[in-house]
C-alpha cells in the first residue's frame, strides 16, 4: 500500500487533515512563543 495514493480513502484522508491540523497547531504555538520570546 503506497503512502500516497493518487485516490486516498477516507481514513488516510481524515489521518492527512489531522496530521496537517497538528502540524499548523503546532506552527501556530511556535509563532506565538517566538513573538512573546524577550
Amino acid at each position: 500500500m503506497p503512502v500516497l495514493d493518487p485516490n486516498p480513502q477516507n481514513g488516510q484522508r481524515k489521518l492527512l487533515l489531522v496530521l496537517g491540523s497538528f502540524l499548523a497547531i503546532f506552527i501556530v504555538i511556535g509563532v506565538i512563543a517566538t513573538v512573546l520570546a524577550p
